[in-house]
């Protein structure tokens, strides 16, 4: 997908624009799409071919009251554009699908092993993860940083949730069978459904065995040092979680974390092959690294979008929307918005101020934020310290995906920088 800036004057016509096909993200223009619709229908209605049919915001505004009045607009009957028009069963149950308050009461307790406080213990099996994943970026050969960037988050999800180190190469590949089920390198079977189904029977089976077998240790392990342990010994609104609500939490957490992380880094060192001195800047100024990275995920909001359905009929943008409608809340749309962002097709390490929502807004605002933050920060300066600069050895490929913007594959030749 271009993240580039389209000229001012470019456009395409609206009723060509077809926000759904996963193809448009991986070898279109969607930014093009997403600048035309900002500027002549920003409350944008799509019919499918199939007779369903779906809202888009993709004004700044207008996405951030889609995500934060839950009276309105409700996450429980589905979050995600592919589950267009079927209840998700999981909806009141799982924290992704469930509106407040018994979202609040699951998000809180997990929320306060997700400070920075609470994740410093974690930091040091983290930094020698992605230590580990770094090893051979500056052996001088052609090194993939979009394979080792798609891992990245593993790392740190599997530590907090507590996984064995040898399953992380697996639930990687589950994980991307689910946010990119049309990507034909991760397809099983006879296509997206397929492969869709074979993701979600894979992730929730291994979730289930891993609660199974904390029930059968010896003493139980049920303690709350890591997320799985909070959700098995936690009770929400009065009552002790059900297996099959701890599975599903399992499940939604992994993909909520494994979804965006490692995208952003690829997309700024994407951008900056061409621009070394804003890179060499970036990567000498640590007190300007935080600013650079709040930069970079504006600029790659692998989150592409988050989907919610009207409670009642409700008026957006001049715009009549009616009841159990769905309207997808187009967030990387939103941090381009041109009323927003001072030219917002500039990448700007210096940026400021920078409202981004890539985290996304409202009571669902991603749980696992700061340590997004923190894995990415500590990335950053691992490689910054490695290396002087990069450049292409080899030809950029997306994800074909219409939730997850990001780069499967970014060949880098890596020059290490001179110790002195």
């Amino acid at each position: 997908m271009r993240i580039t800036a389209p000229a001012p004057s470019d456009r395409v016509d609206p009723a060509g624009i077809d926000l759904y096909d996963p193809r448009l993200y991986a070898y279109g223009d969607a930014h093009l799409a997403w600048q035309t619709l900002r500027r002549e229908e920003p409350v944008f209605w799509q019919d499918l071919p199939d007779g369903r049919g779906f809202w888009s915001v993709t004004k700044y505004d207008d996405v951030r009251r889609v995500l934060s009045d839950h009276e309105a607009f409700t996450s429980q009957r589905g979050a995600i554009l592919k589950m267009l028009g079927t209840e998700d069963p999981a909806g009141g149950h799982q924290m992704a699908v469930t509106d407040p308050p018994r979202h609040t009461h699951v998000r809180r307790p997990l929320e306060a092993m997700m400070t920075p406080a609470a994740l410093r213990p974690f930091v040091p099996r983290i930094r020698a993860g992605i230590q580990g994943l770094l090893a051979g970026m500056c052996d001088g050969e052609p090194w993939d940083l979009g394979v080792a960037m798609t891992a990245l988050p593993m790392i740190v999800s599997g530590a907090l949730m507590g996984l064995p180190e040898e399953d992380f190469p697996e639930l990687v590949r589950l994980g991307l069978m689910t946010v990119a089920p049309d990507d034909e390198e991760f397809q099983v079977g006879t296509g997206s459904t397929t492969t869709l189904r074979a993701a979600h029977t894979g992730l929730f089976s291994y979730f289930a065995e891993q609660v199974r077998a904390r029930r059968r240790a010896a003493p139980p392990d049920l303690g709350d040092r890591d997320l799985i342990g909070r959700l098995m010994t936690m009770e929400v609104e009065g009552s002790p979680m059900t297996d099959g609500e701890i599975v599903s939490n399992c499940y939604s957490m992994l993909l909520g974390a494994n979804v965006n992380t490692g995208h952003v880094i690829s997309a700024a060192v994407l951008e900056l092959f061409d621009d070394f001195e804003q890179y060499d800047r970036w990567s000498r100024d640590e007190a300007g690294l935080k600013t650079g990275l709040t930069e970079a995920l504006r600029w790659s909001s692998p989150v592409l979008h988050f989907l919610r359905y009207a409670v009642d009929d409700v008026e957006i943008g001049g715009r009549k929307i009616q009841a159990r409608q769905g309207v997808v809340a187009w967030i990387a749309s939103a941090n381009r918005d041109e009323d927003v962002f001072d030219d917002p097709f500039r990448f700007d390490t210096r940026r400021r101020p920078n409202r981004e929502i890539s985290f996304g807004y409202g009571p669902h605002r991603c749980i696992g934020t700061a340590a997004a933050r923190i894995t990415l920060d500590l990335t950053l300066k691992e490689i910054f310290a490695r290396v002087e600069r990069f450049e292409p050895a080899g030809e950029v490929e997306h994800l074909c995906s219409n939730f997850t913007g990001g780069i499967k594959h970014l060949p880098v030749l890596a020059h290490p920088r001179i110790q002195r």
